[in-house]
């Protein structure tokens, strides 16, 4: 059998891996969007590298739309075979996907007018709110630890990564020619310590296996270093400044984490006196969510659920769905705190607060996650004294703060802790993906000392021989 590296291959979005058995049979892991490459991107996400009508099977390792995004457009272009994934997967891919489709005909419509006045033909969509729906009815929802029968050849099980709601190490044993064959796709890995979800477990042992190295050269603060960060940016942007303090943020994982931690502050007594605004549809219904699936929690979060009914709620805390009360907090003078999506700032309602909240010194800009370069979140975060947002220069005169340790990715040391469940002289071939290729070579070379070998970072289009 072979496996191609379509996306995510000495990049960090976009991930899409293919294998093809001797028999025939595709199995594509993930099928994400590209984000945050500029006019490239359109291009990047049209053109999949693949037929889609002939894909037996798509195997999903979690919901993030770097990693799930183009499903809809497989869909739309004749893919009808089997999507499986973890059941809170299935659920947040429901509400994900179609906040996808929403956003990109919103744009579309928005960036057509210009080309309208600049004589230029109209664009379309990747896909629609329609085909978002229906490739729903694709997937198969999986417990956790459960090990799948997809046909007489093919299984494969979940065990969770602790990265997201429902993510997993998509655990899939091949048989052909007599022989079985081990591959383990770890999708993206978490943090040992997270303020909600239950820690990443053990993995079966594999035979070849496909890993993340997003911060493969990075070490993060502590959790309890990270949350008094927090609140001091609050008190400092909110209460000495008396400006806005804006958070891109995700809309579906680490938005539930910052919620919680100031969650803990208004219990505490220690949260300042300003609303907190959660700006984000996708939020809301992503937060209900998160309420269904307890099996995805870590003990400690299980406990103050038995204290506090709603830990994603409190007094001063706000969420907008609705585009006219997020408009008006561009009218709104108080001190707040604005938390919307998307978290690199590429797409979504941040976009429009930072447009009218970068350029005022009072106020600061707090990203909480990793910004793929080229994004709008990177370009302010590299320091750009100006910025483009809608077609408009803003001068970047706000505070810029970042806060790593909230991101779902686990550091270098993290990620080598996790892997190091397996038996390194049983592992015919390790493949860094989803990572900048500097810094994979650098994880490489930490994997390496650590005892793993035989490993490779596969270019774009890159095919191996399993």
């Amino acid at each position: 059998m072979k496996i191609k590296f379509i996306g995510a291959a000495r990049e960090v979005t976009g991930s899409k891996h293919l294998i093809t058995t001797d028999s025939g049979k595709k199995i594509l892991l993930d099928c994400g969007m590209f984000q945050g490459k500029g006019l490239e991107t359109d291009s990047m996400n049209r053109e999949l590298g693949f037929d889609p009508s002939k894909i037996d099977h798509l195997i999903l390792t979690h919901a993030h739309i770097d990693h799930s995004g183009l499903i809809p457009y497989m869909y739309k272009l004749g893919f009808r075979g089997s999507i499986i994934c973890s059941n809170a997967t299935r659920d947040l891919c429901a509400i994900m996907l179609a906040d996808s489709a929403f956003i990109q005909e919103h744009d579309t419509k928005t960036f057509n007018k210009r080309r309208t006045k600049k004589g230029l033909a109209p664009v379309t969509p990747l896909y629609s709110q329609d085909d978002a729906k229906e490739c729903m009815s694709l997937f198969i929802g999986v417990p956790y630890d459960m090990k799948f029968r997809i046909d007489d050849n093919i299984k494969v099980k979940f065990t969770n990564t602790g990265h997201m709601l429902g993510s997993g190490v998509a655990n899939i044993t091949i048989r052909e020619n007599g022989n079985a064959k081990r591959i383990a796709y770890t999708g993206d890995i978490g943090r040992p310590v997270n303020r909600i979800l239950a820690p990443p477990v053990p993995f079966p042992q594999t035979d070849y296996l496909i890993t993340e190295s997003t911060y493969g050269d990075r070490l993060h603060n502590d959790t309890k270093e990270s949350e008094d960060a927090l609140l001091k940016v609050v008190v400092e942007t909110c209460v000495n400044k008396g400006g806005k303090l804006i958070i891109p943020s995700f809309s579906v994982g680490r938005t539930q984490e910052i919620v919680f931690s100031l969650n803990k502050f208004f219990n505490d007594g220690r949260l300042p006196k300003v609303d907190i605004y959660v700006d984000s549809p996708l939020a809301v219904n992503a937060t209900t969510v998160f309420r269904l699936h307890r099996e995805c929690f870590n003990q400690e979060f299980l406990e103050v659920l038995e204290n506090d009914k709603d830990p994603f709620g409190f007094n001063s805390l706000y969420y907008i769905t609705r585009v006219e009360d997020s408009k008006r907090l561009n009218d709104h003078k108080a001190p707040c705190v604005i938390i919307s999506a998307s978290g690199m700032a590429e797409a979504g309602r941040i976009k429009h607060h930072l447009a009218n909240n970068i350029s005022d010194p009072k106020n600061t800009i707090l990203f909480v996650g990793y910004c793929a370069p080229a994004t709008l979140g990177a370009r302010i975060l590299n320091g750009e004294k100006e910025v483009s947002i809608h077609g408009m220069v803003h001068e970047v005169k706000a505070d810029i703060r970042k806060i790593e340790s909230f991101s779902g990715h686990g550091d270098y040391e993290e990620m080598i802790h996790f892997l190091n469940c397996q038996d390194k002289g049983i592992i015919e071939k390790l493949f860094l993906v989803h990572g900048e290729y500097e810094t994979q070579k650098r994880y490489s070379e930490s994997l390496t000392r650590e005892g793993f070998k035989n490993i490779a970072i596969p270019a774009k289009g890159e095919e191996y021989e399993l």
